[in-house]
Formats: structure tokens, C-alpha cells, sequence
């Protein structure tokens, strides 16, 4: 009885002791492929930037997508909505009107401007202004210039806006140019789905450039792994130094492509401005948050990881000791 209390004592000893040096193990193996990499400079430099630019490639088409975005947003806040007045509606109609379109949950500002000040600056813009004094009244209605507001600036929702407005009984005709917007998200929807494909390619580069690596990696320590195997070493305890390798090549290579985006942005900033100048705008071109960068490197590390993954899974249980 007290062999068996005593057993277990040792048993439940050696498991919190293997317990405690697992993560000594990890950090150890960790480092110790860290020098395999400073080992091999050439390799492990070119490797880490074929993976910096394959990842650069599509967070700078992302960062084009964003900035496009940004403009785009700023277009369809500026679309207004032209509500031509009939003839007969005097101006405490068009005033009422006003502000019944107001209060519309998808409006965000209403102008109105007079039949008579349509008509000056009709004679200002047109340059007929003393023809159209021989005028007996005033061919011009009063007209509403209506901005939706940002969600529903977008082209469904301010055509329905639209047949929403012209049902108004003041309201003689409603015009709104979409075909632009149309034209503009169909374009941003293009380029988003170009993204997301030229990303998937590359990514699935990176995992492939990572795995063979790995595997070049693993044929030249092939004699090392069968005595390992034939000394009593698990697989796991093979593979684990090499699956940090791939961890290190995303590390590596996500912080490269982050430099070199955020150098790209930089450089494209100053010719940006000297184009915005020109047309008297301001636009400040908007380069990776914070949290976009952390995502990137933990994106480049996962693919490191699955490309290193897959490759020992291959080889390395491929490997056996001779039975001489």
C-alpha cells in the first residue's frame, strides 16, 4: 500500500516537472532555430524577402482599396438630389416642403433656392441676361437641393430616396445622376475582388516557398534526424524546431513587408500632394493603423507556420533510422 502511495507521489512529481520544463523546451528549441536561421544568412535573407514582398504586394493593394474608399466616401456625401417645384407652388408651400423633407430620416440637408434666384443666376451663368429681361414671367421653378445622408448616399438607396421625394405633391420632376456612382462602386468592387485574388495567390505562395524551406532545411539534417529517431526522439520533438523556423520566417518577413509598405506609402504621399495642390484639395493619403500592422504580422506568421507545418508532416516521419 505504501509502494503504490509512493509510486504515485513520483508519478505525479516527474508530470509537474514535465510540466514546468515544457516551456523552457519551447523557448529553448525556439531559440536554437533562431541560430539555425543566423546559420544560413543567405537562405534565410532571401527567403524572408520573397516573403516581405509577397505579402507587401497585397497590403499595398489593400491600402489602395482603403484610401479609394475614403475618396469615394467623400463623392457620395456631395451627391444631391434636384427636386424641380411645379410652377404653381407659391413660396409658404416650397418653405412647408422644406421642412417635411427635413425631418425624411435619410436627408441630411435641404437648400432651397427661389425661382428668382434661379433665374439671376441663370442670366449670370448663361450670358443672356438682357435677352431675358423681355421675359413676362419666369420660365424657372424653385428648386430643392437635397443631400442624403451617408448610408444613403449609395445608388439603390438614393434612387429610392428619389421616388420617395418625387411622390411629394409640390414636387413637379426629381433628377439624381447615378449612373456615376453606379459606375464607381462597380469599380471599387472590381479592384476589392482583384485584392482578395492576387492575395490568395500570393499567399499561398508564401506557404509554398516557406514548406520547401523547410523541407531543403530538413534533407540536410536527414543523418542528424535518423539518430535522433534511433536514440528514442518523438516526432513532435523533431518537428518542433523547424516549425519555429516557419515562425520566425513570418515574423520576419511580415515586419519587412510592413517597412516596405509603409515606405511605399510614404513615397507616394509627396507625389499625391503636389497632384492634390494642382486642383486647390487637400487629401492626406492614409497609411496601415496599428492594428492593421499587429494583423499583418500575425497573418505572415500563420502562413509561416502552415508552410512549415506541412512540410515536416511530410518529411520528417519519411525519415527512419537503418535497423543496422
Amino acid at each position: 500500500m505504501t509502494n503504490r502511495h509512493s509510486s504515485g507521489l513520483v508519478e505525479r512529481e516527474s508530470f509537474f516537472r514535465r510540466l514546468l520544463t515544457l516551456p523552457i523546451r519551447h523557448v529553448q528549441q525556439a531559440i536554437g532555430s533562431l541560430g539555425d536561421l543566423w546559420r544560413t544568412p543567405f537562405t534565410s535573407v532571401m527567403t524572408v524577402f520573397v516573403l516581405g514582398i509577397s505579402l507587401a504586394l497585397p497590403a499595398t493593394l489593400h491600402l489602395f482599396v482603403k484610401n479609394a474608399q475614403q475618396v469615394s466616401e467623400q463623392w457620395d456625401s456631395a451627391s444631391q438630389i434636384t427636386l424641380f417645384l411645379k410652377l404653381s407652388t407659391n413660396e409658404s408651400s416650397a418653405q412647408n416642403l422644406v421642412k417635411r423633407i427635413s425631418l425624411y430620416p435619410e436627408v441630411a440637408e435641404v437648400h432651397y433656392i427661389s425661382a428668382e434666384q434661379a433665374l439671376k443666376e441663370f442670366k449670370i451663368l448663361s450670358g443672356f441676361g438682357q435677352s431675358l429681361e423681355y421675359l413676362d414671367k419666369n420660365p424657372l421653378p424653385a428648386t430643392l437641393l437635397v443631400t442624403p445622408t451617408q448610408r444613403s448616399s449609395q445608388s439603390q438607396a438614393a434612387n429610392e430616396l428619389l421616388a420617395k421625394l418625387v411622390n411629394e405633391r409640390e414636387v413637379e420632376q426629381g433628377k439624381l445622376d447615378v449612373e456615376w456612382l453606379t459606375r464607381l462602386e462597380a469599380m471599387a468592387n472590381l479592384i476589392e475582388d482583384i485584392v482578395l485574388g492576387v492575395a490568395l495567390l500570393l499567399c499561398l505562395s508564401v506557404v509554398l516557398i516557406v514548406g520547401n524551406t523547410i523541407r531543403l532545411a530538413i534533407l540536410n539534417q536527414k543523418d542528424a534526424i535518423a539518430i535522433m529517431k534511433l536514440v528514442g526522439a518523438t516526432d513532435s520533438f523533431i518537428q518542433r524546431p523547424f516549425l519555429y523556423s516557419g515562425v520566425w520566417y513570418g515574423i520576419f518577413g511580415g515586419l519587412l513587408s510592413c517597412v516596405a509598405v509603409a515606405l511605399l506609402a510614404q513615397y507616394l504621399a509627396g507625389a499625391i500632394n503636389e497632384l492634390t495642390d494642382l486642383y486647390n484639395s487637400s487629401f492626406v493619403l492614409q497609411g496601415l493603423s496599428f492594428n492593421e500592422v499587429v494583423l499583418l504580422i500575425v497573418f505572415a506568421i500563420i502562413l509561416g507556420l502552415l508552410g512549415s507545418y506541412i512540410s515536416v508532416r511530410q518529411h520528417i516521419k519519411a525519415i527512419e533510422p537503418n535497423a543496422e
